[in-house]
């Protein structure tokens, strides 16, 4: 079985990654641009990507011997899968293999924002503890989660994991289901404005669709306590960036962590690079999904479905 992974760099060396060997012969490509997949593809017989798109083009000239298309992620937005059905060729995901790495991640950003333990963490490496009349420092005040109310906005599988942790530290969980149809929840279920207005937390962990594509722009921010902190690691374009950018800078919230954004890696000229008020800001590079033990999930997973496969 000839077997190309287009973009395996995406996940990193997970301890189980050389065990796609065992499967045929396994070409690595650390990544792959548009105009390499066609070349990379034509004679592969499964084709494993996580980020390179496989469109309808592709799919159709080379479907006689194309047999499987395995997706190193949840998301199959980057494969054409109705020009994958007509042409039966066998689509696969992993889905749930992230839950734990992204609800960590979460509270880690969440902390980073409430408590600024950095600063504290300079205070004492500069000297200047050394150099202090009392034996603590309130310089950077910090709340307590116990009593806050935590907005979900999307409670699939991750947001649940959410919910769970933060009523671990006593915070009344309440969410937004963005499809409208996931009601049969032990939370309350709040419109989208009531949420916004009235928690101290929201927490985004939605897909990007229709109903979520620009869900949170400047007139909803507008609407959320300046004492709020928001954190995306949904999707990009569920939070407009221009529009978050000017609300830190006017301090209508507190502070934001996102872990996604509309175009990765995100552009030079991004308005978030721009913000004045940085503290308020924490961004990382797409990462919260990427424990170690989540991308040794995320093999097996693709390990299982190409061998589901082969085994008819």
């Amino acid at each position: 079985m000839n077997i190309v992974f287009l973009d395996a760099k995406t996940v990193g060396t997970p301890p189980n990654l050389d065990k796609l060997k065992e499967l045929g012969e396994v070409t690595f490509y650390p990544f792959t641009h548009p105009d390499q997949t066609e070349e990379r593809i034509k004679d592969a017989e499964v084709v494993i990507t996580n980020k390179v798109v496989l469109g309808e083009e592709l799919i159709s000239k080379y479907s006689d011997n194309l047999k499987m298309i395995a997706i190193a992620a949840t998301g199959m937005n980057n494969v054409d899968l109705e020009a994958a059905e007509k042409h039966g060729v066998v689509v696969k995901n992993v889905a749930g293999y992230a839950t734990g790495s992204v609800a960590q991640s979460t509270f880690s950003m969440l902390f980073r924002l409430m408590q600024d333990l950095e600063y504290y963490d300079q205070y004492i490496k500069s000297g200047d503890y050394s150099k202090s009349e009392i034996f603590t420092n309130m310089d950077r005040p910090f709340h307590e989660l116990k009593g806050k109310r935590f907005g979900i906005i999307g409670l699939g599988t991750i947001g649940q994991k959410v919910a769970q942790i933060a009523e671990a530290f006593d915070a009344e969980v309440v969410y937004y289901s963005t499809s409208g149809k996931n009601t049969d929840q032990p939370y309350k279920q709040l419109d989208l404005d009531e949420l916004l207005k009235t928690s101290d937390v929201v927490s985004i962990h939605a897909p990007l669709n229709e109903n979520t594509d620009n869900l949170i722009a400047f007139d909803q921010l507008k609407k959320m306590k300046v004492s709020a902190i928001l954190i995306n690691t949904g999707r990009g374009r569920i939070v407009n960036e221009a529009d978050l950018a000017k609300a830190l800078d006017k301090e209508l919230i507190a502070g934001a962590a996102l872990d996604v954004f509309e175009q990765e890696p995100m552009k030079k000229d991004n308005p978030l690079l721009k913000v004045q008020k940085r503290s308020g800001l924490l961004m990382l590079p797409h990462i919260t999904w990427s424990s170690v033990e989540a991308r040794t999930e995320l093999i097996e997973g693709v390990y299982k479905n190409i061998r589901e496969f082969l085994d008819g």
